[in-house]
């Protein structure tokens, strides 16, 4: 099979993204406005290993608000796409071993996999009564820190007449004009991958027609909305808060939350069975769902878990947005194959 159409200037501008492990500047940390975290009692000194896909400057701001918090326990981060973190933790659990205490990734079919195998230990969130029910493990094992809709970005400059729909995108005159991330890759583009071929309205009669105007595949989200933001690509299938960073810079880009409904990942957060710091971790975990937490969150973009803690400058508030929910046992069982599909149609 040939590769996957990937632009060189994009695929570079991916490496260069990967390499410095950022997508975008993120936003300034919000001043704390209220002190309940600052009662918590300090742990005693203890070491964790977090796992994650966030982008670096975002986890340093978490990392950095949280040792506010719990000065005493040391945060060390591996960053990585999705897809290399779970083949980084495939092959240690091979060797002997899970190096990392917190998984903190894009979607939520990685922890169902992980739960199944007993990767996982059950959580004990301090406030999760003020989570949405939607993003919480109802087994207990994960919960999601943040609501990512995948939507359509658009070139102000280039676009007068903003797609919609997805099925706008099947339209001729997208042909050669579109790009969206390459799901080998990205843990989000692999579940909009199960999810589109799940939805009756779309399925693989729309896929069929998307591929038809040639994309181009970019290594993730990030290379994406620079893509869109430049010119490069005036349309783009992106997760919607780095549309947001970069209008607030100034770019010409804005977002487009398509009619059928759009899919969406939680970032979820996930304990390590074997981990020796499970005490350091749920605090970690703690935090991620604070109302502290949540407000860093929403200064970096991104729609909250909760429903206290307001929503970024510019964004819709959940009831404003078609979301996609699938069931996530189907979408877990028929991600792998989905994948496969798009590789197929996008070659």
């Amino acid at each position: 099979m040939s590769p996957l159409r990937i632009s060189a200037g994009i695929a570079a501008f991916g490496l260069a993204t990967l390499v410095l492990a950022g997508c975008a500047p993120a936003a300034a940390a919000p001043e704390p406005t209220t002190e309940p975290e600052a009662t918590a009692e300090a742990l005693a000194p203890a070491t964790i290993t977090v796992y994650t896909s966030e982008p670096q400057a975002k986890i340093d701001e978490v990392v950095a608000a949280f040792n506010t918090v719990q000065p005493n326990v040391t945060v060390e981060v591996f960053r990585a796409g999705t897809g290399d973190l779970t083949t980084r933790v495939a092959t240690e659990q091979a060797s002997g071993g899970i190096q990392a205490d917190v998984f903190l990734a894009a979607d939520a079919g990685t922890f169902e996999n992980y739960a199944a195998d007993g990767l996982l230990r059950e959580l004990e969130p301090a406030d999760i009564d003020a989570i949405n029910p939607d993003v919480v493990d109802p087994e207990g094992f994960y919960v999601g820190t943040r609501i990512i809709p995948t939507v359509i970005a658009y070139n102000t400059g280039i676009i007068t007449e903003a797609p919609t729909s997805w099925a706008d995108l099947t339209d001729p005159e997208y042909a050669d004009r579109i790009v969206m991330p390459n799901p080998d890759v990205s843990g989000a583009a692999a579940y909009n991958a199960a999810v589109w071929l799940d939805e009756k309205a779309l399925g693989e009669k729309w896929m069929t027609a998307l591929a038809a105007n040639r994309p181009v595949i970019a290594d993730s989200n990030g290379p994406v909305s620079q893509a869109v933001a430049t010119g490069a690509q005036p349309v783009g299938i992106v997760v919607d808060y780095l549309v947001r960073e970069l209008a607030a810079q100034g770019s010409p880009i804005a977002v487009a939350y398509p009619k059928e409904g759009v899919p969406y990942v939680s970032q979820p957060v996930g304990i390590f069975a074997d981990s020796d710091e499970v005490e350091a971790s749920q605090a970690f975990v703690d935090f991620l769902l604070s109302a502290e937490g949540q407000k860093l969150a929403v200064a970096q973009s991104y729609l909250p878990v909760r429903s206290d803690v307001g929503t970024p400058k510019g964004a819709p508030a959940m009831d404003e947005i078609a979301i996609l929910s699938p069931d996530v046992q189907k979408i877990r069982a028929t991600q792998d194959a989905a994948v496969e599909t798009f590789r197929g149609l996008f070659q």
